[in-house]
């Protein structure tokens, strides 16, 4: 009966989202990408205006969705030499309910063999070769990174369960040329594509990662946290997701033992989804999580449906084998306060995980949007591990 219960709800999320779908295609506010034609000769022109011997290669690329990791590019790169993509495109995981992914998270990249691999935060990135080597590039969900080269954790039988693509123009600056000025410049034209716009922009405004923290390698980079300040004073740490991922962590060692537990205050303002967040179309979320040294973590989280005190493992099939949620706040009624929470760990770990782990090791903080590409709004402060000995300040 549990089964048939979790199959019956999984399908009336799916129903709801399927409905929710179509009324947007009648009613014509779902946005469809240009296309690989389009991408080329809304791009060509652009490229034909800079100036002479400005960028020393280019090409278009078309990169299947159905095709697993890698793609070359036929560009070699020399060490100090710049590079731009702009990207555009979809990968859909599920064309009747709408789930798709763009080139923010979707395009990664490396140079050489061995990596690492890397991706920028929006659909548009300039970097600089550290080292020389053929610049390659992949289209990554479904899949997972098994290390920093790029192999995949994943089966490539994966990507044939989605459809889509990318259309990506890369362009290789020189030494020494100045791409953002390049790019200032041509935001000033009269007409200009918008994928250069955008990089215009996101050159106009660097997005600085809270002291101390780093994003998830595996998920890659993002926009999603800053630095922030609490009414009250205190240091905080500001969230906003709308149509990504991101897990922002900070290494926090303290043994797990009776007494050990996790403190913090939030004030969550909008949650990325409106509905259970229990299946994998609907696993959009705003969370606070600890990691343990079995490699497993419990991760808190408010539910806009799920009542408090539920627990489920993770939906996401890459995520299943390490990660359990569990609802601490429901609801859109205390939305907009600043609450204190506290959680006893060591008795969490035992009731939910039972496993050998004897360490807190990480604390994360995850905001995921990516499948309904909703905005979540919140705001961290005085995250802290406390046992019965000692007091370790994370935020």
């Amino acid at each position: 009966m549990p089964r048939v219960r979790e199959t019956a709800h999984q399908l009336a999320i799916a129903s709801r989202l399927a409905a929710r779908g179509l009324r947007r295609r009648l009613s014509g506010r779902t946005t469809v990408t240009a296309g690989d034609h389009a991408f080329r000769a809304a791009l060509e022109p652009w490229v034909r205006s800079l100036p002479a011997g400005l960028a020393s290669a280019h090409a278009f690329h078309w990169l299947p969705a159905t095709q697993p990791p890698w793609h070359d590019t036929g560009v070699d790169l020399e060490p100090g030499e710049s590079v731009t993509l702009l990207a555009d495109g979809r990968v859909y995981l599920s064309r009747a309910l709408d789930i798709w992914v763009g080139p923010s998270f979707q395009l990664w990249c490396r140079v050489g063999e061995r990596g690492p691999v890397f991706r920028g935060t929006r659909a548009t990135n300039t970097f600089k070769a550290r080292e020389g080597g053929r610049l390659w590039l992949a289209s990554y969900f479904p899949g997972e990174w098994a290390d920093l080269s790029g192999r995949l954790g994943t089966p490539e039988s994966e990507y044939a369960r989605v459809s889509g693509g990318m259309s990506v123009l890369t362009l290789r600056w020189p030494p020494g040329a100045d791409v953002h000025e390049l790019f200032r410049t041509s935001a000033r034209a009269t007409t200009v594509p918008a994928l250069v716009l955008a990089e215009a922009e996101r050159l106009d405004q660097p997005a600085p990662v809270p002291q101390h923290w780093d994003y998830l390698w595996y998920l890659g980079p993002g926009e999603i946290y800053r630095p922030a300040v609490a009414p009250d004073g205190r240091p905080a740490i500001g969230c906003h997701t709308h149509g990504d991922v991101g897990i922002l962590r900070r290494a926090a060692r303290l043994p797990l033992a009776p007494g050990t537990r996790l403190q913090w205050s939030w004030r969550v303002d909008e949650l990325p989804v409106d509905l259970a967040e229990d299946t994998l179309p609907s696993h959009d979320y705003l969370s606070i999580a600890v990691e343990f040294d079995d490699g497993q973590d419990l991760t808190y989280y408010w539910s806009a449906a799920l009542p408090e005190g539920t627990v489920y493992r993770c939906p996401l099939p890459t995520w299943r084998d390490k990660e359990t949620h569990v609802v601490v706040r429901s609801g859109s009624r205390e939305l907009g306060r600043w609450l204190d929470e506290e959680r006893d760990l060591h008795a969490d770990y035992a009731r939910i995980l039972g496993g050998p782990a004897r360490e807190v090791v990480r604390v994360w903080l995850i905001a995921n949007s990516l499948f309904q590409r909703g905005h979540g709004r919140c705001e961290y402060a005085s995250i802290r591990l406390t046992n019965n000995d000692r007091t370790l300040e994370v935020l």
